[in-house]
């Protein structure tokens, strides 16, 4: 199974994942995260496009995970909720929505157009709660 965090930078979709991760330590676990992948193929485009090649790369990688065995965890933006609902009509897709509205530094990067999911996910404002508070819920319906 691929657990997808997706929300606006500044949410806490990296710092819940590398915590999910943490608490549930599994060695099938594997962690993918939007800024690691720009990095690895050098991919600073934030427009739509390389926002799509980004997210297409890292359902790509997650798929391929998967078929070896582990469980990707992974922690990207995707604003794109039709790419979302692209991967969960492939394989068994356990989405969080992170979100808050606390200002948190990262505003400049939100992305306009984001599109919230409507169905099968998770949601957690992390708005005013700990880390531990939000794994908490994400794990009530994880487990």
């Amino acid at each position: 199974m691929i657990t997808w965090f997706t929300g606006q930078p500044g949410a806490g979709k990296t710092t819940l994942a590398k915590a999910l991760i943490k608490r549930l330590n599994h060695d099938k676990l594997i962690h993918l995260d939007g800024d690691d992948l720009r990095e690895l193929m050098d991919n600073k485009n934030y427009s739509k496009e390389g926002r799509i090649q980004n997210i297409r790369l890292a359902q790509n990688i997650s798929l391929f995970l998967e078929k070896k065995g582990l469980n990707p965890v992974v922690s990207l933006v995707a604003p794109y909720r039709y790419l979302r609902e692209e991967l969960k009509s492939k394989t068994k897709v356990f989405e969080i929505y992170v979100h808050t509205s606390e200002i948190r530094g990262r505003e400049e990067y939100h992305v306009t157009d984001y599109n919230p999911p409507k169905n099968n996910f998770v949601d957690i404002d992390t708005t005013n709660k700990t880390i531990e508070e939000s794994i908490n819920e994400i794990l009530n319906v994880y487990r």
